[in-house]
């Protein structure tokens, strides 16, 4: 079983046994208290704060300290226990592991993987895993029980010493068969066909079918994934024993072939001509036709087997309706660890906030953690680094805006996660719409094929709003005074029309060294439909070090010092200032004279 988790050190000598364990956990971080460890992969200062963020990130957690120690860090922030990630605490000398949450998500199994690693004693307590030695409702990666429902019933029925009895097919092994009765009242049923029992209670699914697609360009997704599931009903096999799903590489931009995946919840590997070639010898229909136009004599038997491996047979050889065909492989023992083929390239374009730790999502963080290629303007890489681990980093110059896009597409093409690193929002002047335009006018295939996800951060105009107060109370735009992409022209006609409808008017990209016009143009059109005191927020650096925020009248309002790391924020004849005892706050209120405000509070 791969598995992985954050290790957190509070001492040097939890530090010392927390490198050792990484070594066992693939893709595992070591995580130190600053001023008692030193050399860890991530540094924090306090431990409750750091702990109970990857605990609502959905880390596996392991801690090298007392138990109570750990509980204490992470009991305000406990949920459910069917979506709490696993929890260990390890004794700083090895000795003894004890899962506390999340036993039967991964707990249990991390803490008998990193005992057997230390020497230790693996203090698992959940009656299933002590008793029995196995819990129906924490089986093997890949292996699915049905209906969930039903596992507590039974689970309870074996604890009792009551009979249940187990049918399973040949070449299955878990779960092991000494709790098990000939004869009983319960039935388990471990098997991946539907046809065998009319009276079974829980149906385990062992991963021993793959699934082969091929498709004609544009097929509907629905037809796809209706073909697909028919073909599993019409054999008599379960749709929770699929593993996969495989095609060949050039539909990996065909949202049909991604459709058939993503109904079973399954993973799509897709494959080169030659690795389905090499499956020839196996094929039950090879076609000329189809080595002549792609290079291979199949795709839906050859990427069957491909997926399913040696002992391998075609359950469901290759049919094809409406556009699709499909082909299923069986084998009799569960398809386990790393897949062959390639998996379809993740792209997440991450907006990371202002730069400060505290104002990145929680999404955005996940994301950062998942991917194993990060790209980005080098200034917002150094910002999230704390979050890379092992990604290999790409970073650009400031200004390569194609550049960073174009790299991180054909990463994601290749097959990795890749998070292209934005700072405030993504969507919001930076680099989401550029993706889209490159994929767009994109005529590779992998690179079509690539999944994006648009991973929202706090803009610069929100982080702005709130150090000053409320300024965005009421209707707002934003204007970017970048002159690169837009015609000079264009701005200085949006800033009017800015004025004219009273906006509150955010400027991104204000100034730069060789822009030094465009801004004080701008404020001179709103100073002509505004009043001279209506307040303007200079905000610098937000989040970062040297952080300055400002508030002055219009009237005074000189643009001299605003450069490419400020926002300005020029409120609108209603905004004003309030003071507080936390200082002056730039406010605009919700309504205006005039407005129903009753009917407005009921609303």
């Amino acid at each position: 079983m791969a598995m992985s988790a954050e290790l957190i050190a509070l001492t040097e000598a939890g530090l010392t046994l927390a490198r050792r364990l990484a070594a066992v956990l693939p893709g595992a971080r070591v995580h130190g208290l600053k001023g008692r460890t030193s050399g860890a992969d991530v540094t924090f200062d306090d431990a409750g704060d750091h702990v109970r963020a990857l605990f609502l990130e959905g880390r596996p957690i392991v801690g090298l300290c007392a138990a109570g120690i750990l509980i204490r860090l992470i009991a305000p922030v406990l949920g459910h226990k069917a979506t709490d990630p696993a929890v260990v605490a390890v004794a700083e000398d090895g000795s003894a592991v004890v899962p506390l949450i999340g036993g039967h998500h991964g707990a249990n199994a991390l803490a008998r993987h990193l005992a057997a690693a230390t020497g230790g004693v693996a203090a698992v307590t959940t009656a299933g895993d002590s008793r029995l030695g196995f819990a129906l409702d924490d089986p093997p990666p890949g292996w699915k029980v049905e209906p969930p429902e039903r596992v507590k019933a039974v689970t309870a029925a074996l604890l009792a010493g009551a009979p249940v009895r187990l049918e399973r097919d040949a070449g299955l092994d878990w779960p092991p068969p000494p709790a098990f009765a000939d004869h009983g009242d319960l039935t388990v049923l471990v098997s991946d066909r539907t046809d065998l029992s009319d009276v079974v209670d829980v149906c385990v699914r062992p991963p021993t079918l793959a699934f082969g697609i091929g498709c004609e360009r544009d097929v509907a997704p629905e037809t796809a994934v209706a073909a697909a599931g028919a073909a599993l009903e019409a054999a008599g096999l379960a749709r929770g024993a699929l593993a996969a799903v495989g095609s060949i590489d050039v539909k990996a931009d065909e949202p049909a072939v991604h459709a058939v995946a993503d109904a079973f919840g399954v993973p799509l590997r897709l494959f080169a001509p030659d690795m389905l070639e090499a499956e020839t010898p196996r094929l039950g229909n090879p076609s000329k036709l189809v080595f002549r136009t792609v290079g291979c004599h199949g795709v839906a038997e050859a990427a069957a087997l491909a997926l399913a491996g040696d002992g391998a047979s075609l359950v469901v050889p290759k049919q094809a309706s409406h556009g699709v065909t499909v082909a299923i492989a069986r084998v009799a023992r569960p398809i386990a660890g790393a897949l062959p083929g390639r998996p379809p390239g993740r792209l997440f374009v991450v907006g990371i906030g202002p730069g400060a730790a505290g104002w990145r999502t929680a999404e955005a963080v996940r994301a950062l953690r998942l991917a194993n290629h990060v790209v980005g303007y080098d200034l917002y890489l150094e910002l999230a680094a704390d979050l890379f681990g092992g990604a290999e980093r790409h970073a650009f110059p400031l200004g390569a805006e194609q550049a960073r896009v174009t790299s991180a597409l054909d990463l994601a093409a290749a097959g990795h996660d890749v998070a292209l690193v934005c700072s405030g929002d993504p969507g919001i002047y930076a680099l989401a719409t550029l993706v889209f335009e490159t994929l767009e006018t994109a005529t590779d295939r992998a690179r079509r094929g690539v999944a994006v996800t648009v991973v929202p951060g706090i803009s610069a105009l929100q982080a702005a709003a709130a150090r000053a107060g409320a300024p965005l109370g009421h209707d707002f735009c934003a204007i970017s005074l970048s002159d690169l992409l837009t015609p000079r022209g264009q701005i200085l006609a949006r800033v009017r029309a800015a004025a004219d409808g009273d906006f509150v008017t955010a400027f991104f990209n204000p100034q730069s060294r060789r822009r030094r016009t465009l801004l004080g143009e701008a404020v001179a059109l709103l100073r002509g439909a505004r009043p001279a005191q209506t307040p303007v927020l200079v905000a610098r650096n937000l989040g970062r070090p040297g952080e300055s925020v400002e508030i002055v009248p219009l009237d005074a309002f000189e643009p001299e010092g605003v450069d490419m790391l400020s926002i300005v924020i020029v409120g609108n004849s209603e905004s004003r200032i309030v003071s507080t005892v936390s200082g002056d706050r730039m406010t605009t209120p919700r309504g205006y004279p005039g407005a129903d405000t009753e009917k407005a509070a009921g609303t």
